[in-house]
Protein backbone atom coordinates (compact mmCIF):
# COMPACT_ATOMS: atom_id res chain seq x y z
CA UNK A 1 0.00 0.00 0.00
CA UNK A 2 1.25 3.52 -0.74
CA UNK A 3 2.23 5.93 2.16
CA UNK A 4 0.43 8.77 2.63
CA UNK A 5 -2.59 10.62 3.80
CA UNK A 6 -5.86 8.17 2.69
CA UNK A 7 -8.98 10.27 1.99
CA UNK A 8 -12.03 8.40 4.35
CA UNK A 9 -15.41 9.57 2.56
CA UNK A 10 -17.79 10.48 4.36
CA UNK A 11 -15.21 11.62 8.01
CA UNK A 12 -15.02 14.88 7.60
CA UNK A 13 -13.66 15.24 11.33
CA UNK A 14 -11.07 12.42 10.39
CA UNK A 15 -9.82 14.81 7.21
CA UNK A 16 -9.68 17.47 9.50
CA UNK A 17 -7.74 16.03 11.42
CA UNK A 18 -5.19 14.76 8.81
CA UNK A 19 -5.08 17.70 7.49
CA UNK A 20 -3.18 19.18 10.62
CA UNK A 21 -0.88 16.65 10.56
CA UNK A 22 0.65 16.73 7.01
CA UNK A 23 1.49 19.86 5.09
CA UNK A 24 -1.70 20.64 2.90
CA UNK A 25 -2.23 22.63 0.04
CA UNK A 26 -3.41 26.18 0.31
CA UNK A 27 -3.83 27.96 -2.97
CA UNK A 28 -5.67 30.59 -1.83
CA UNK A 29 -3.76 31.61 0.91
CA UNK A 30 -1.23 33.53 -0.95
CA UNK A 31 -0.17 34.61 -4.43
CA UNK A 32 2.19 31.83 -5.67
CA UNK A 33 1.04 32.68 -9.24
CA UNK A 34 1.70 36.65 -9.57
CA UNK A 35 -1.99 36.98 -8.67
CA UNK A 36 -4.12 37.63 -5.99
CA UNK A 37 -7.86 38.13 -4.95
CA UNK A 38 -8.94 41.69 -6.02
CA UNK A 39 -12.32 44.00 -5.77
CA UNK A 40 -13.78 45.15 -8.51
CA UNK A 41 -16.85 47.77 -8.39
CA UNK A 42 -18.66 49.02 -11.67
CA UNK A 43 -19.34 53.01 -10.79
CA UNK A 44 -22.50 53.52 -8.94
CA UNK A 45 -25.36 55.83 -10.55
CA UNK A 46 -23.57 58.42 -13.20
CA UNK A 47 -23.49 61.92 -12.78
CA UNK A 48 -24.91 63.64 -16.28
CA UNK A 49 -23.14 66.79 -16.83
CA UNK A 50 -25.01 68.79 -19.71
CA UNK A 51 -23.80 71.73 -21.50
CA UNK A 52 -24.82 74.99 -19.34
CA UNK A 53 -27.30 77.00 -21.08
CA UNK A 54 -26.65 79.57 -18.84
CA UNK A 55 -22.77 80.18 -18.56
CA UNK A 56 -22.31 83.01 -20.95
CA UNK A 57 -20.78 80.75 -23.39
CA UNK A 58 -21.22 80.19 -27.09
CA UNK A 59 -22.93 76.78 -27.69
CA UNK A 60 -19.61 74.91 -28.91
CA UNK A 61 -17.86 76.33 -25.83
CA UNK A 62 -20.90 75.15 -23.33
CA UNK A 63 -20.43 71.70 -24.93
CA UNK A 64 -16.72 71.66 -24.47
CA UNK A 65 -16.92 73.03 -20.91
CA UNK A 66 -19.10 70.28 -20.40
CA UNK A 67 -16.57 67.80 -21.57
CA UNK A 68 -13.70 69.50 -19.54
CA UNK A 69 -16.14 69.30 -15.98
CA UNK A 70 -16.77 65.51 -16.71
CA UNK A 71 -13.50 64.71 -17.54
CA UNK A 72 -12.10 66.24 -14.22
CA UNK A 73 -14.77 64.52 -12.15
CA UNK A 74 -13.74 61.24 -13.66
CA UNK A 75 -10.41 61.76 -12.50
CA UNK A 76 -11.30 62.66 -8.86
CA UNK A 77 -12.97 59.11 -9.42
CA UNK A 78 -16.69 60.73 -9.78
CA UNK A 79 -18.32 58.41 -12.57
CA UNK A 80 -19.87 61.85 -14.83
CA UNK A 81 -20.80 61.95 -18.42
CA UNK A 82 -20.97 65.05 -20.48
CA UNK A 83 -24.50 64.24 -21.52
CA UNK A 84 -27.93 65.03 -21.03
CA UNK A 85 -29.75 64.14 -17.99
CA UNK A 86 -32.19 60.94 -18.09
CA UNK A 87 -34.34 59.60 -15.61
CA UNK A 88 -32.47 58.34 -12.17
CA UNK A 89 -29.62 60.51 -13.07
CA UNK A 90 -28.11 63.12 -11.13
CA UNK A 91 -26.85 66.63 -12.35
CA UNK A 92 -24.44 68.90 -12.27
CA UNK A 93 -25.80 71.86 -13.55
CA UNK A 94 -23.15 75.05 -14.05
CA UNK A 95 -24.27 78.53 -14.84
CA UNK A 96 -21.95 81.61 -14.81
CA UNK A 97 -22.59 85.22 -14.03
CA UNK A 98 -20.70 88.44 -14.50
CA UNK A 99 -19.27 90.74 -11.50
CA UNK A 100 -16.91 93.62 -12.93
CA UNK A 101 -14.74 92.13 -15.59
CA UNK A 102 -14.23 88.75 -14.24
CA UNK A 103 -16.91 85.60 -14.80
CA UNK A 104 -18.00 83.41 -11.67
CA UNK A 105 -18.71 80.02 -12.34
CA UNK A 106 -21.83 78.49 -10.41
CA UNK A 107 -22.38 74.84 -9.47
CA UNK A 108 -25.75 72.94 -8.68
CA UNK A 109 -26.17 69.50 -7.70
CA UNK A 110 -29.50 68.47 -8.50
CA UNK A 111 -30.86 64.66 -7.69
CA UNK A 112 -33.27 62.73 -10.16
CA UNK A 113 -36.48 64.30 -8.85
CA UNK A 114 -34.97 67.98 -9.91
CA UNK A 115 -34.87 69.27 -6.03
CA UNK A 116 -31.28 71.29 -5.80
CA UNK A 117 -29.42 69.59 -3.26
CA UNK A 118 -26.14 72.03 -2.98
CA UNK A 119 -24.22 74.25 -4.83
CA UNK A 120 -20.65 75.74 -4.67
CA UNK A 121 -19.41 78.77 -6.84
CA UNK A 122 -16.21 78.69 -8.76
CA UNK A 123 -12.73 80.55 -8.75
CA UNK A 124 -13.56 84.24 -10.76
CA UNK A 125 -12.17 83.83 -14.48
CA UNK A 126 -10.91 86.56 -17.09
CA UNK A 127 -14.40 87.51 -18.52
CA UNK A 128 -12.83 88.21 -21.58
CA UNK A 129 -11.32 84.80 -21.98
CA UNK A 130 -14.25 83.15 -20.91
CA UNK A 131 -16.41 84.95 -23.42
CA UNK A 132 -14.24 83.61 -25.95
CA UNK A 133 -14.13 80.29 -24.74
CA UNK A 134 -10.72 79.90 -24.08
CA UNK A 135 -9.45 76.37 -23.86
CA UNK A 136 -7.01 76.93 -21.00
CA UNK A 137 -9.44 78.75 -19.07
CA UNK A 138 -12.68 76.43 -19.48
CA UNK A 139 -10.45 73.75 -18.51
CA UNK A 140 -9.04 75.43 -15.42
CA UNK A 141 -12.40 76.17 -13.99
CA UNK A 142 -13.20 72.52 -14.29
CA UNK A 143 -9.97 71.14 -12.54
CA UNK A 144 -10.58 74.06 -9.81
CA UNK A 145 -14.34 73.01 -9.63
CA UNK A 146 -14.01 68.61 -9.61
CA UNK A 147 -12.39 68.12 -5.97
CA UNK A 148 -14.74 70.21 -4.38
CA UNK A 149 -17.87 68.83 -6.31
CA UNK A 150 -16.37 65.34 -5.64
CA UNK A 151 -15.99 66.37 -1.80
CA UNK A 152 -19.60 67.72 -1.61
CA UNK A 153 -21.19 64.24 -3.42
CA UNK A 154 -19.97 62.03 -1.18
CA UNK A 155 -21.35 64.54 1.93
CA UNK A 156 -24.94 64.67 0.27
CA UNK A 157 -24.51 60.71 0.43
CA UNK A 158 -23.20 60.97 3.95
CA UNK A 159 -26.15 62.83 4.78
CA UNK A 160 -28.70 61.12 3.39
CA UNK A 161 -28.03 57.92 4.88
CA UNK A 162 -27.73 59.72 8.19
CA UNK A 163 -31.49 61.23 7.56
CA UNK A 164 -32.61 57.86 6.90
CA UNK A 165 -33.48 55.67 10.34
CA UNK A 166 -34.00 52.53 8.39
CA UNK A 167 -30.31 52.69 6.34
CA UNK A 168 -27.36 50.59 6.91
CA UNK A 169 -25.91 53.48 8.57
CA UNK A 170 -28.10 52.31 11.53
CA UNK A 171 -27.87 48.68 11.61
CA UNK A 172 -26.21 45.66 10.43
CA UNK A 173 -26.43 44.85 7.08
CA UNK A 174 -28.09 41.79 6.21
CA UNK A 175 -27.20 39.67 3.18
CA UNK A 176 -27.91 36.81 1.46
CA UNK A 177 -25.80 33.83 -0.30
CA UNK A 178 -27.41 33.01 -3.45
CA UNK A 179 -25.26 29.96 -4.03
CA UNK A 180 -22.17 29.23 -6.12
CA UNK A 181 -21.69 27.54 -9.62
CA UNK A 182 -19.29 25.87 -11.75
CA UNK A 183 -17.10 24.17 -9.08
CA UNK A 184 -15.84 20.79 -9.52
CA UNK A 185 -16.46 18.10 -6.66
CA UNK A 186 -17.97 19.64 -4.17
CA UNK A 187 -17.06 22.74 -4.06
CA UNK A 188 -20.65 24.54 -5.04
CA UNK A 189 -21.73 22.99 -1.30
CA UNK A 190 -18.39 24.01 0.50
CA UNK A 191 -17.85 27.56 -0.97
CA UNK A 192 -21.28 28.11 -0.67
CA UNK A 193 -21.94 26.55 3.04
CA UNK A 194 -17.93 28.50 3.93
CA UNK A 195 -19.29 32.20 3.01
CA UNK A 196 -22.43 31.78 5.06
CA UNK A 197 -19.82 30.74 7.86
CA UNK A 198 -17.52 33.63 7.90
CA UNK A 199 -19.56 36.41 7.13
CA UNK A 200 -21.33 36.18 10.49
CA UNK A 201 -17.93 36.60 12.15
CA UNK A 202 -17.56 39.72 10.76
CA UNK A 203 -20.64 41.17 12.17
CA UNK A 204 -22.85 40.93 9.27
CA UNK A 205 -26.08 38.86 9.28
CA UNK A 206 -26.97 36.35 6.89
CA UNK A 207 -30.49 36.05 6.12
CA UNK A 208 -32.22 33.04 3.97
CA UNK A 209 -34.57 35.50 2.11
CA UNK A 210 -32.79 37.31 -0.69
CA UNK A 211 -35.99 39.57 -0.71
CA UNK A 212 -35.59 40.30 2.82
CA UNK A 213 -31.44 40.78 2.47
CA UNK A 214 -29.40 43.87 2.05
CA UNK A 215 -27.16 42.58 -0.55
CA UNK A 216 -27.32 39.00 -2.12
CA UNK A 217 -23.90 37.46 -3.34
CA UNK A 218 -23.78 34.44 -5.70
CA UNK A 219 -20.38 32.73 -7.12
CA UNK A 220 -18.93 31.33 -10.31
CA UNK A 221 -16.20 28.79 -10.46
CA UNK A 222 -14.15 28.64 -13.80
CA UNK A 223 -11.17 26.18 -14.38
CA UNK A 224 -9.29 25.96 -17.15
CA UNK A 225 -5.86 24.52 -17.77
CA UNK A 226 -2.69 26.06 -17.41
CA UNK A 227 1.00 25.63 -17.70
CA UNK A 228 3.40 22.59 -16.01
CA UNK A 229 -0.10 20.52 -15.17
CA UNK A 230 -1.75 23.01 -13.35
CA UNK A 231 -5.47 24.59 -13.25
CA UNK A 232 -6.00 27.84 -13.62
CA UNK A 233 -8.56 28.65 -10.58
CA UNK A 234 -10.56 31.31 -10.96
CA UNK A 235 -13.68 32.37 -8.46
CA UNK A 236 -15.69 35.71 -9.35
CA UNK A 237 -18.21 36.51 -6.43
CA UNK A 238 -20.92 39.30 -7.42
CA UNK A 239 -22.52 41.61 -5.28
CA UNK A 240 -26.02 43.10 -6.01
CA UNK A 241 -28.31 45.52 -3.58
CA UNK A 242 -32.04 44.86 -2.72
CA UNK A 243 -32.76 46.68 -5.79
CA UNK A 244 -30.54 44.25 -8.09
CA UNK A 245 -27.97 46.66 -8.83
CA UNK A 246 -24.71 45.56 -9.64
CA UNK A 247 -22.63 46.49 -6.67
CA UNK A 248 -18.91 44.87 -7.97
CA UNK A 249 -17.30 41.58 -7.74
CA UNK A 250 -14.85 39.95 -5.91
CA UNK A 251 -12.52 38.06 -7.91
CA UNK A 252 -10.21 35.11 -6.83
CA UNK A 253 -7.47 33.54 -9.21
CA UNK A 254 -4.77 31.05 -8.74
CA UNK A 255 -3.56 28.08 -10.00
CA UNK A 256 -3.45 24.58 -8.22
CA UNK A 257 -1.81 21.16 -9.36
CA UNK A 258 -4.57 19.76 -12.13
CA UNK A 259 -7.24 17.62 -10.31
CA UNK A 260 -6.36 19.05 -6.58
CA UNK A 261 -10.14 19.92 -6.22
CA UNK A 262 -11.76 17.25 -8.43
CA UNK A 263 -13.66 15.53 -5.59
CA UNK A 264 -13.03 17.42 -1.62
CA UNK A 265 -12.29 21.04 -1.15
CA UNK A 266 -11.98 20.95 2.54
CA UNK A 267 -9.53 23.94 3.82
CA UNK A 268 -9.16 25.21 0.50
CA UNK A 269 -13.14 26.36 0.79
CA UNK A 270 -12.13 27.73 4.14
CA UNK A 271 -9.51 29.91 2.78
CA UNK A 272 -11.20 31.20 -0.24
CA UNK A 273 -14.67 31.96 1.86
CA UNK A 274 -12.43 33.97 4.57
CA UNK A 275 -10.58 36.30 1.81
CA UNK A 276 -13.81 36.58 -0.38
CA UNK A 277 -15.65 37.89 2.98
CA UNK A 278 -13.23 40.64 3.90
CA UNK A 279 -13.84 42.09 0.26
CA UNK A 280 -17.72 41.38 0.69
CA UNK A 281 -17.72 43.37 4.00
CA UNK A 282 -15.88 45.89 2.51
CA UNK A 283 -18.24 46.79 -0.27
CA UNK A 284 -21.33 46.75 2.39
CA UNK A 285 -19.23 48.96 4.47
CA UNK A 286 -18.88 51.41 1.26
CA UNK A 287 -22.41 51.47 1.52
CA UNK A 288 -23.57 51.94 5.01
CA UNK A 289 -20.66 54.53 6.73
CA UNK A 290 -20.37 58.15 5.67
CA UNK A 291 -16.58 58.75 5.27
CA UNK A 292 -14.70 61.32 8.14
CA UNK A 293 -16.08 64.97 7.90
CA UNK A 294 -18.67 64.56 6.56
CA UNK A 295 -20.96 67.67 6.08
CA UNK A 296 -24.15 67.43 8.37
CA UNK A 297 -27.81 66.87 7.17
CA UNK A 298 -29.32 69.74 5.50
CA UNK A 299 -25.79 71.80 5.02
CA UNK A 300 -24.18 72.49 1.68
CA UNK A 301 -20.01 72.47 1.34
CA UNK A 302 -20.42 76.36 2.45
CA UNK A 303 -22.24 75.41 5.63
CA UNK A 304 -25.58 77.08 3.91
CA UNK A 305 -28.65 75.22 3.74
CA UNK A 306 -29.21 72.88 0.75
CA UNK A 307 -32.50 74.15 -1.52
CA UNK A 308 -35.78 71.52 -1.14
CA UNK A 309 -38.71 72.71 -2.57
CA UNK A 310 -40.78 74.79 -0.11
CA UNK A 311 -42.61 72.43 2.65
CA UNK A 312 -40.99 69.33 1.57
CA UNK A 313 -39.51 66.51 4.45
CA UNK A 314 -35.97 66.78 3.47
CA UNK A 315 -35.55 63.08 4.55
CA UNK A 316 -38.27 60.84 2.61
CA UNK A 317 -37.86 63.78 -0.52
CA UNK A 318 -34.50 62.61 -1.17
CA UNK A 319 -33.83 59.44 0.41
CA UNK A 320 -36.38 57.81 -2.36
CA UNK A 321 -34.07 58.83 -4.66
CA UNK A 322 -31.20 56.56 -5.72
CA UNK A 323 -27.67 57.85 -3.95
CA UNK A 324 -25.95 59.83 -5.69
CA UNK A 325 -22.72 59.11 -7.12
CA UNK A 326 -20.21 59.99 -4.82
CA UNK A 327 -16.60 59.15 -5.05
CA UNK A 328 -16.47 57.58 -1.79
CA UNK A 329 -18.77 54.94 -3.19
CA UNK A 330 -15.95 54.20 -5.84
CA UNK A 331 -14.32 50.93 -4.44
CA UNK A 332 -10.52 51.02 -4.59
CA UNK A 333 -9.02 47.70 -6.10
CA UNK A 334 -7.95 45.73 -2.59
CA UNK A 335 -6.76 42.53 -1.94
CA UNK A 336 -8.74 40.43 1.16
Amino acid sequence: MRRGVRVIHGSPGLLLALAACVPVPHPFAGPPSGETAKLVQPPPPRLAVPAPANALLADADATAFATDLAEALLGNEVPAQAVAAKGGDWRLVATAEMRRAQVIPHYAIVNPAGVTIAHIDGLPEPAAAWARGDEGVLQSAAQDAAPKLAELLTSIDAAEKQNDPHSLYHRPAEVAVLGVTGAPGDGDTSLARQIRLQLPQLGLIVDNDPKAADFTVGGEVHIAAAAAGNSRVEIQWQMRDASGHDLGRIVQINEVPSGTLDQYWGDVAIVVAQQAALGMREVMEKQRHPPPGALPPGKSASGAPTNPPPGAAPSPAVAANPAPPSAASLGEPTQP
